[in-house]
C-alpha cells in the first residue's frame, strides 16, 4: 500500500535515476576533433574561419541578412540597446529572465514593465498599446519559453510609434511563426546559445537583424568598438565568442530541426496525459506558430488542483523529478529593478503567472517512458494532496 503514496509520504519514487530538468544533447568528441584540432594547430582560437562559417549558416538558416555571434544573448542585448541609442523608457515585460532588462540598465536605459498574457506568457499587445507615451523610446519583446509573441501586432504598433522593436529571443531557435523561424522580425532579434538551449555552442548568442548600420554597429561594437584602426567609432565591450564555441555551435545546428520536432511530440505527450487534470493549465501557441518548448511550463492553480505549485515542487523532488517555478519573482520585485518597479498591485496577471508556473522536464532526446513517470507522479500526488497538506 505505502508504493501507492507518493514519495513525500513514504512511498516508493516513482524515478528510479534522477529525472532531470534538462539535459543538453551534445555533439561526441570524435565529431568535433579534426576541427578542434585544426583550430589549436593554426593557433587562431578566435575570430577565425569557424566563426565565419557558423555566422553563415545561421543567417541562411534563419533567412536573415546579418546573423552576428556574440559572447552571450545577454552582450547582445546591451549592444542592440546600446547601438540603438536607448536611454529613457522602454516597453518590456516583467515575466522574463532578468538578463531582458539587466541589459537595459548596462546600456543606460529604464525599463517601463508592463502586463503579459498569462494564456501565451508572452506580452500583452494592449498593455503596450496603453503604455505607449511620446518618451518611449522602444519596445522590447520576449519569445517566452520559445513561444512566438505577437509579432504582427508589435511591428505595427512599433511602426506607427516611430520606434524600435527588439525580441530577446533566447529561447527562440526551434521556434517558427506563421511557418517561419523567428530572428528576422522586428529591429533584431538576439538569441542564446547556452546548455539548456535547442542550439548549443557551450555559451554564446547570436544577434539577428536585416538593418546593415544595425549589423556594423554590432560587429565593431563586440570588438571594444574598435573601428579597425586602433580608433573606437563608439565604447564598445569584448563580447566576441571563440571559434570552439563556433565549432559546437554549428554541428549544433544541423540537429535543430530534429530537436525542435522531438519536443513538440514530447509537449503533446504531457498535454494528452495532463489535460483533464482539474487545475492544471497550459501555455497556448498560435495554430500557425511553433513553440521550441524549450521549457515545458504548465500552470497549477491550487485552489482546483488540491496542492499548490510550489508544494507540487517540493513532492516532485521527492520522487526524483527535477521541476522549476520561472520566473518566479518576476523582474520587477527583484531588489536591483524596485525602483522601477510599478505600483503595487498594477501587474497582477503577471504575479500570479510567476506564483503559478511550473517547467517539467524536457530534453531534445527523451524516452517517452520518462514523460509518462513525471505525468504519473504528477497524478498521485495531487490524488494524496489533502495528506501531503496535512503534512507540512
Amino acid at each position: 500500500m505505502a508504493d501507492l503514496r507518493p514519495a513525500i509520504l513514504g512511498g516508493t519514487p516513482l524515478a528510479t535515476s534522477p529525472i532531470r530538468l534538462v539535459r543538453p544533447v551534445l555533439p561526441e568528441f570524435a565529431t568535433l576533433a579534426a576541427d578542434v584540432e585544426q583550430t589549436l594547430i593554426s593557433g587562431m582560437v578566435t575570430k577565425g574561419h569557424h566563426l565565419a562559417a557558423f555566422e553563415q549558416a545561421v543567417a541562411a538558416h534563419l533567412g536573415v541578412a546579418h546573423a552576428i555571434a556574440v559572447s552571450s544573448c545577454t552582450t547582445g542585448l546591451a549592444l542592440v540597446y546600446r547601438s540603438l541609442g536607448l536611454n529613457g523608457p522602454v516597453i518590456v515585460p516583467s515575466f522574463t529572465f532578468m538578463a531582458t532588462v539587466s541589459a537595459l540598465i548596462w546600456a543606460g536605459a529604464t525599463p517601463r514593465f508592463v502586463e503579459i498574457d498569462p494564456t501565451t506568457t508572452n506580452i500583452d499587445v494592449n498593455a503596450v498599446r496603453a503604455a505607449l507615451t511620446p518618451e518611449v523610446q522602444a519596445i522590447v519583446a520576449v519569445h517566452n519559453f520559445g513561444n512566438p509573441a505577437a509579432i504582427a501586432e508589435l511591428e505595427a504598433i512599433a511602426a506607427d510609434a516611430g520606434i524600435p522593436l527588439i525580441f530577446d529571443a533566447a529561447h527562440g531557435f526551434g521556434a517558427q511563426y506563421d511557418g517561419r523561424p523567428v530572428g528576422g522580425f522586428g529591429t533584431a532579434e538576439c538569441f542564446s546559445l547556452s546548455p539548456t538551449k535547442l542550439l548549443i555552442a557551450g555559451e554564446g548568442g547570436i544577434v539577428a537583424t536585416n538593418n546593415d548600420e544595425l549589423a556594423h554597429k554590432i560587429r565593431t561594437g563586440r570588438e571594444y568598438g574598435n573601428d579597425g584602426k586602433y580608433g573606437s567609432d563608439w565604447a564598445g565591450l569584448n563580447a566576441r565568442m571563440a571559434e570552439y564555441n563556433a565549432i559546437m555551435g554549428r554541428y549544433s545546428l544541423e540537429q535543430l530541426e530534429q530537436a525542435a520536432r522531438q519536443r513538440s511530440q514530447y509537449a503533446a505527450l504531457y498535454w494528452a496525459a495532463l489535460f483533464a487534470m482539474p487545475g492544471v493549465d497550459f501555455q497556448k501557441v498560435r495554430p500557425n506558430d511553433r513553440c521550441s518548448y524549450k521549457d515545458y511550463s504548465i500552470t497549477i492553480e491550487a485552489s482546483e488542483f488540491g496542492i499548490s505549485r510550489d508544494l507540487l515542487g517540493k513532492a516532485l523532488a521527492a520522487e526524483g523529478i527535477d521541476s522549476r517555478a520561472y520566473y518566479d519573482p518576476p523582474v520587477h520585485r527583484h531588489a536591483a529593478y524596485a525602483q522601477f518597479a510599478p505600483t503595487e498591485g498594477s501587474l497582477p496577471k503577471t504575479d500570479w503567472l510567476a506564483r503559478s508556473s511550473l517547467s517539467l522536464p524536457i530534453h531534445s532526446e527523451m524516452e517517452f517512458s520518462t514523460i509518462e513517470t513525471v505525468c504519473a507522479a504528477i497524478k498521485r500526488i495531487q490524488l494524496f494532496g489533502e495528506e501531503i497538506i496535512a503534512k507540512q
